[in-house]
Parts: structure tokens; sequence; C-alpha cells
């Protein structure tokens, strides 16, 4: 394991609760927006946060259902699942939300009755830039999804994923 981009970098060696509670987290990822590219043309953004957004409720869910032992500590330093699911949704989510939540709500409340939501958000001078940094936040889920993957001991399902890289 070696998650540079938040200066983690280190091991895990999961045991059956962690792989279990991988696979769960691992499955939300591969199927969202969170790794899935969302090109120009395509799509809300105000989807693609919402998809995010409902990261935290689902991991939250993970974490209750499979109890500590997802989070217990490990010999040697090693990470476990619990600390790594948090750091993503900290390091990896809550930036992205923080920042741009806000400014689209802002410029969604300027909409005038006559234009479409997506007429509307295509017109939004930032959507490029906020389009830019969910592509940044996908690579770096799907480094979260390549390590959970690997912890499962599955293959890697985003090859079913059409990539804009």
């Amino acid at each position: 394991m070696n998650l540079h981009f938040l200066e983690i970098s280190g091991t895990w060696e999961p045991n059956a609760a962690e792989r279990r509670a991988a696979w769960e987290l691992y499955v939300e990822l591969v199927t969202r927006v969170a790794v899935v590219p969302l090109p120009a043309e395509e799509g809300l953004l105000r989807e693609a946060l919402s998809s995010l957004y409902s990261l935290f409720s689902t991991t939250r869910a993970v974490l209750r259902q499979h109890g500590p032992e997802v989070a217990e500590p490990k010999r040697d330093g090693q990470y476990n699942f619990g600390y790594l699911a948090v750091a993503m949704l900290n390091f990896g989510v809550r930036p992205l939300l923080a920042r741009w939540h806000p400014a689209l709500e802002n410029w969604e409340e300027q909409r005038p009755s006559d234009r479409s939501r997506r007429d509307h958000e295509q017109a939004w001078p930032e959507a490029d830039e906020l389009r830019g940094a969910l592509n940044d936040t996908r690579r770096l889920l799907t480094s979260y999804a390549d390590l959970l993957a690997s912890a499962c001991g599955v293959p890697h399902l985003l090859e079913a994923v059409p990539t804009t890289d």
C-alpha cells in the first residue's frame, strides 16, 4: 500500500472483517461518480456532489456494521480499514465538498425559473473548474478502490469503467 498523495505509506494486512467491509465500500466506490468519469456534456454537477456526499453515510454504516474489529490497532504500525476509510472521507472527499457544495448552491439559487437545472449548471463560470476538481478526486478515490480490491482479493472491477484519461 502506498498512497503518497495523502502522505499515507505503509502496510495493511486485512483480517476477515476488514475484507468484508472493504468489499462493501469497494462496491460503493466503483458504482458511483466517485471513480466513474463524468464527461463534460453528461450528468449534473449537483448529482455528482450528492453521490460523493452519500459516501459519508455509507462508510459510517459499514463501520458500524462491522464494528471495532475493522479498526483494531495492529502490530508494527500497520493501517486498519477504519483508519483508511475515515482518511478517504476526510482527505479525499471532504475538501472537495467543503469548497464546491456551497459554491454550487449559491449558483443554483440564482437560477431563473425559465431555465433548466442542466442549462443553468452549464452556464456557471466555475463549472469546468468543478469538473476538474471532480476528476482529481476521482483519481484519488480510484487509488482507494484499487487498494480495497487488493484487500478483497478480487480483480479490479474498474476495468469495466470507461476512462477519459
